[in-house]
């Protein structure tokens, strides 16, 4: 079943779940009124025990659709054994689920911990001691399993989180070992994800049982954003990036960058230009990671650059722009990116570097908007501007601006926002290139 419109919950509030009252208090001291679409529909199928699979893209809070049943069930349970266990991708996801079951529980006096890689081991196991539920990431988890640290053997929920990243990461077969040690039986299994391809399929066929499913707005990005393309040389790429902020109005910006090194270069590029920036990629240090992401939300950082495996995770409701310095491989990914933005019906902005390698994949995202994304340049940048590889410079004429079929002055938004620059629009770009990728 899908449901693509808000209409139909509008009336509804939180008090229609008849959670217990510890559980309704919490999410009425979070301020929690009226439940979003996936909410709506989930909740009283999970509250049931169904398993489920949601299809729900980021920021449409799926988070709270399984947490609050979660602690509805577990409330009057058992103490100091594991009846939940939570998987998800990243240590950011994983930090961020973390911490809506202690903000939602905080009247249940459940205990959850969580589990990830690139911190001490110890500390986690003190917390899987008392803990009724754990939120965890697959590696960490199994060496915990290897440790006998985490006993699953009497779990009463399972949720797989962001299955379609846990796919991409290449955590199937850890999550299948992981598996083996929950019960077979009598446990309810909630899967979440983006997308539905054919692998998420089949692990949910094989895990759940006679599921319901749930999907929520995921086949095309929020209509509160808007799009454009920004054609462009490789070389020139930050150039522009530079060049775009300075003449945009905007507010916490986050960048999205294919490889861990561009991330950290680029942040550092930006910080020199002079912005409030820092990057997010797999190789930092946990504490850095999450001093990264908390400077952006509080406003200590303007602009994040990030991967789309670090940035999974990141709920920021204030993002006023997202921009694809790299466009990404998929158009699910797009989606995914995007949905950073334009959140909790404010507007916002998704812009996108292209080269003319990309038009394949320009093609792609056109079809899951549904029409033409606009395509701009500044009368005032230089596009024709050389690089210089080993001293030499390079002509990049092959790389010039695609031919302007008309200019205008720039629209006001209807949130009042304007740019400032005079951009062209353009014609999709029909290269004969297409499918072929530059390397990161």
């Amino acid at each position: 079943m899908a449901v693509n419109s808000n209409k139909e919950y509008s009336l509804l509030n939180f008090n229609t779940f008849s959670f217990h009252p510890a559980v309704a208090e919490g999410a009425t001291q979070a301020g929690y009124s009226t439940p979003t679409p996936i909410q709506a529909k989930a909740i009283p199928e999970v509250l049931k025990g169904r398993d489920l699979v949601g299809l729900a893209q980021t920021g449409t809070g799926k988070t709270a659709a399984f947490v609050l049943p979660i602690l509805n069930r577990l409330i009057d349970g058992p103490r100091n054994r594991v009846g939940a266990l939570v998987i998800a991708p990243t240590r950011e996801l994983a930090e961020q689920i973390h911490g809506e079951f202690k903000t939602l529980g905080r009247q249940t006096r459940l205990r959850s911990a969580v589990v990830y890689g690139g911190v001490g081991i110890n500390p986690q196991i003190q917390a899987l001691k008392h803990a009724e539920i754990v939120v965890a990431c697959p590696g960490r988890l199994l060496d915990h399993i290897g440790r006998r640290t985490v006993d699953l053997s009497r779990l009463d929920v399972l949720v797989i989180d962001e299955a379609d990243m846990m796919f991409d990461m290449g955590f199937f077969p850890d999550i299948r070992r992981i598996l083996t040690h929950v019960p077979p039986k009598n446990r309810q299994t909630l899967l979440f994800s983006a997308t539905m391809p054919k692998e998420i399929r089949r692990l949910a066929n094989d895990v759940l049982q006679n599921p319901i499913t749930v999907q929520i707005g995921i086949t095309a990005p929020a209509e509160t954003v808007s799009h454009a393309l920004f054609p462009v040389a490789q070389h020139l790429k930050t150039a522009l990036l530079i060049k775009l902020l300075g003449d945009t109005p905007t507010g916490s910006v986050l960048v999205f960058t294919r490889t861990k090194h561009r991330a950290k270069s680029l942040g550092e590029k930006l910080s020199k230009a002079g912005y409030r920036s820092a990057s997010l990629q797999g190789n930092l240090s946990q504490g850095r990671r999450q001093a990264a992401l908390n400077g952006f939300r509080s406003g200590t950082y303007q602009i994040l650059v990030a991967t789309d495996i670090a940035a999974r995770g990141i709920d920021v409701s204030n993002v006023s722009h997202v921009i694809n310095f790299d466009i990404p491989s998929t158009p699910e990914a797009y989606i995914h990116r995007i949905g950073r933005t334009g959140r909790a019906e404010r507007s916002g902005d998704a812009f996108t570097l292209i080269t003319t390698e990309d038009s394949q994949m320009v093609r792609a995202i056109n079809r899951a908007i549904g029409s033409p994304v606009e395509q701009r340049t500044f009368s005032d940048f230089n596009y024709d501007a050389p690089s210089v590889s080993h001293g030499k410079k390079v002509n990049a004429r092959a790389n010039r601006r695609h031919p302007v079929i008309e200019r205008r002055a720039p629209k006001p938004r209807a949130n009042g926002r304007s740019s400032k620059g005079a951009f062209a629009f353009l014609s999709p770009d029909r290269s004969k290139h297409a499918g072929r990728r530059s390397a990161p």
